[in-house]
C-alpha cells in the first residue's frame, strides 16, 4: 500500500504530468495543413489524450477545407488523424486496445471479415516511444497508409477497413467520448 502511495505521489508530482493542454500542444506542434496524394487538407481540431493523470498522445483531425469534421468522418472524403505520443507504449497493448474497441464498436460477423486486414495493418505496429507520430490517411483514390514518424508502413485499399480503424477514434463508442467530441466539434 505504501508503495502504490508513493507511485501515485511522484506522478501527480511529476511536471510532465502537471503540463497543460496548450503545452503539450506546442510540443506535438501539429502542422496548420497537410497534403495527401495531391489533395489540400487543413487541421480542423487538435486535443489530448488524457488517461487518469498522464497525458499519452496528441492528436490532430485533418480534412478538406470545404468539409466540416463531422462530415469528413461520414463522407468519403480524404481526411487524416494524427497522433504525437508523450509516453511508451508496448506494440502488444496498442493492439489489445484496438481489437478491444473494434469489438465494442462492430458486430462478430464484420470483425472477422476485417480480421486479415487488420492483422496485417498491426503487424506494420512498433513499440511506440515519446516523440512518435503516427497517422492514419484516407483519401479515396489511394485509400488507408499508416504513416510512423512520417514514412509509410502499411496501405491498402479495403472502404471498410479504413472507415473501422479511423472510427477508433472517431466513432461512437471508441477510445475516448471526449477525445473524439473534441476531434469532431466545429
Amino acid at each position: 500500500m505504501r508503495k502504490l502511495l508513493l507511485l501515485t505521489t511522484l506522478l501527480l508530482l511529476s511536471p510532465a504530468l502537471l503540463a497543460s493542454t496548450d503545452e503539450r500542444l506546442r510540443q506535438a506542434n501539429f502542422a496548420a495543413q497537410a497534403t495527401l496524394d495531391q489533395v489540400s487538407l487543413e487541421r480542423k481540431n487538435q486535443t489530448v489524450l488524457r488517461y487518469l493523470w498522464a497525458d499519452v498522445y496528441a492528436a490532430a483531425l485533418y480534412a478538406e477545407p470545404s468539409v466540416s469534421p463531422a462530415q469528413a468522418v461520414d463522407q468519403q472524403s480524404s481526411k487524416r488523424l494524427e497522433l504525437y505520443y508523450f509516453r511508451k507504449i508496448q506494440r502488444k497493448d496498442v493492439i489489445e486496445a484496438a481489437w478491444s474497441t473494434l469489438k465494442k464498436q462492430h458486430d462478430p460477423a464484420t470483425i472477422e471479415r476485417l480480421r486479415s486486414d487488420v492483422d496485417a495493418l498491426h503487424a506494420s505496429f512498433r513499440d511506440i516511444n515519446p516523440g512518435d507520430r503516427y497517422a492514419l490517411n484516407y483519401n479515396t483514390n489511394s485509400g488507408l497508409s499508416l504513416e510512423r514518424n512520417s514514412k509509410t508502413t502499411f496501405t491498402s485499399n479495403n472502404q471498410e477497413l479504413a472507415s473501422a480503424y479511423l472510427g477508433i477514434w472517431l466513432a461512437p463508442n471508441g477510445l475516448s467520448d471526449k477525445l473524439r467530441s473534441s476531434l469532431l466539434s466545429n
